[in-house]
């Protein structure tokens, strides 16, 4: 008797990503359907014609909770729902009848009339709210449909927009702070920036990507808009002979799947960045992935092509010419925030100044633009760590200036916490959340400041409500991501899992998280106190808390014990 060997079996084939530039061109999943179906672009004329006439009832659904992101709205969280209930309902029993809405900045600098016009929006409009979001928007919250058109006609006349400040789309634009004034900038990208915004935004052929498409540029070294955290970055940079220029960075982004960005190691002229913006997006739009959301986000290309296959692709099939080759400039050990007092390059002076985790309101916007007056400032400029800057202040008035910013709660002072936290929506208004944030967050921040009043070493700690890391939480020295954690009682309460040593920078990474160590909201100060205590006491000379984290015993980065500080 002979053996008949099985016949093999056949491959199994492979599922399409739903990359457009293969031929997977038919909708994989409701978002891309819903695309498919209509241009998100479309949705603006049916806020303006019909929605805003008829009211929050009129609004189709698939517009409700899909294209009107597009147009920098989102349904705000409803209230009466804690954080047990974000997974387990439907998006649509989240909803409120009221409207977050994100304002793009785009690196411009707000004169007294665009300060004026924000703060106005949110006085008439969203009930006095107004935060600084580290995307460097202006995000108000209780916005009501009927009034969407007289917001918009308001912003436009001072030359701002909401246009696809959210959506899968190019999100707001980040820019240095102190583009064009920086005694050491070595080059100034603004013009960039605001090509790119002419050519590609309201653009129907850049208006459907797999996801977000998060975009930052800077001139300055100390790398001031989170470069390694965009899918696209440009980093300013010099040639030895074609001199400054800026190189390429792809592919970052956080979340729950959290990639630093690829370095091209390019030099690319100040006129050929848009060029090079397309290109990228381009690809993005034509080879990223659609078929899974979780997946469709650059990173996840770049990281499966690398970046040798990235730049080739880049150079043959849209830009049609090679790049120029320039090694990747010099890293900061810390990236700039600006805080403070400086002198500009033309002999006045720019103040970076801290609210508390971005929270303002639109009275002070309002009376920001009469300070910026008074003392004849330019304007402000928003940043990418919940703070904004007052450029071109008479060098005469720097003293006075910081004394009515001061009262009008923007301090160019602030303590290490004050200047070093940062926390996204939380669940107030966000129907992601799980857990509150911007409330805790500042109360954190008083409570530290009481506990560590002279600290001597910066000490940076994001607060976010879900794993979405809009407040980038895996490279911050302390990171908290919002969680339903068991307290000692056995109840389920608010708290955070701890992310410990991340950093952007230098010493670039994502934060260690210790197995099974959760933190209750309750008990957020006196952890917090005890690994600080212990790192003051522990750390060696000139030690960032990044370094320290990444050598340190579990029992110090738990809080169980406490070293006394020497």
């Amino acid at each position: 008797m002979t053996d008949t060997a099985a016949p093999a079996r056949p491959a199994r084939r492979k599922k399409g990503e739903g990359q457009w530039a293969l031929g997977y061109t038919e909708p994989l999943n409701k978002n891309e359907q819903s695309k498919k179906d209509d241009n998100p672009l479309n949705v603006e004329a049916r806020i303006l014609n019909i929605y805003s006439k008829r009211g929050f009832d009129s609004i189709d659904p698939a517009d409700l909770r899909g294209r009107f992101r597009w147009m920098g709205l989102y349904t705000q969280r409803a209230p009466g729902f804690d954080g047990s209930k974000t997974a387990q309902l439907e998006e649509e029993e989240l909803d409120d009848r009221y409207f977050m809405m994100r304002v793009r900045s785009d690196g411009v600098l707000l004169d007294p009339k665009a300060l004026r016009a924000l703060g106005s929006v949110s006085v008439d409009f969203a009930r006095n709210t107004a935060d600084v979001t580290d995307r460097c928007n202006i995000q108000y919250h209780w916005i009501q449909i009927e009034d969407v058109p007289a917001i918009w006609e308001r912003l436009g006349e001072a030359g701002l927009s909401t246009l696809e400040a959210c959506g899968d789309s190019p999100r707001p634009f980040l820019g240095s702070p102190v583009a064009g004034v920086a005694k050491d900038e070595i080059i100034d990208g603004t013009s960039a920036l605001a090509e790119i915004k002419r050519r590609y935004i309201g653009n129907k052929d850049f208006s459907n990507f797999p996801r977000k498409f998060k975009t930052a540029l800077t001139g300055h070294p100390s790398h001031d808009v989170a470069p390694e955290a965009n899918d696209i970055a440009f980093v300013g940079t010099v040639h030895p002979e074609h001199g400054p220029g800026f190189d390429l960075w792809v592919g970052g982004g956080l979340s729950t799947n959290p990639h630093l960005a690829a370095k091209l190691g390019v030099w690319i002229p100040l006129d050929e960045v848009p060029d090079a913006w397309e290109g990228v997006a381009s690809i993005f739009r034509d080879y990223g992935y659609r078929r899974l959301r979780s997946r469709a986000r650059l990173k996840f290309l770049v990281a499966d092509w690398g970046v040798e296959k990235f730049r080739e692709v880049l150079e043959t099939e849209y830009l049609k010419r090679a790049l120029v080759d320039n090694p990747s400039p010099e890293t900061p050990v810390r990236q700039g925030d600006h805080i403070g007092v400086h002198e500009q390059k033309d002999g006045n002076f720019y103040v970076g100044v801290a609210p508390v985790v971005g929270r303002i309101d639109g009275q002070t916007l309002v009376s920001l633009a009469d300070v910026v007056e008074k003392h004849g400032a330019a304007g402000a400029r928003l940043t990418a760590y919940q703070k904004l800057v007052v450029l071109g202040v008479p060098a005469g008035a720097t003293d006075a200036i910081v004394e009515d910013l001061a009262a009008i709660g923007l301090e160019a002072n602030p303590s290490n916490w004050r200047r070093n936290t940062m926390a996204c929506t939380g669940i107030e208004f966000c129907k992601l959340a799980i857990v509150d944030t911007k409330e805790r967050a500042r109360s954190l921040v008083s409570s530290l400041e009481q506990r560590f009043p002279e600290l001597d070493v910066p000490i940076t700690v994001n607060v976010n409500g879900c794993p979405n890391s809009c407040a980038r939480t895996q490279v911050a020295d302390i990171g908290l991501k919002g969680q339903l954690v068991m307290d000692d009682e056995g109840n389920q309460v608010e708290g955070f899992q701890v992310h410990l040593g991340g950093a952007l920078g230098l010493h670039a990474n994502f934060g260690r998280k210790l197995r099974a160590h959760k933190v209750t909201s309750a008990g957020l100060d006196d952890y917090i106190t005890n690994v600080v205590t212990a790192y003051l006491a522990d750390r060696n000379d000139g030690e960032p808390f990044a370094l320290w984290a990444a050598r340190a015993d579990d029992v110090l980065l738990r809080g169980d014990a406490q070293l006394e500080t020497v």
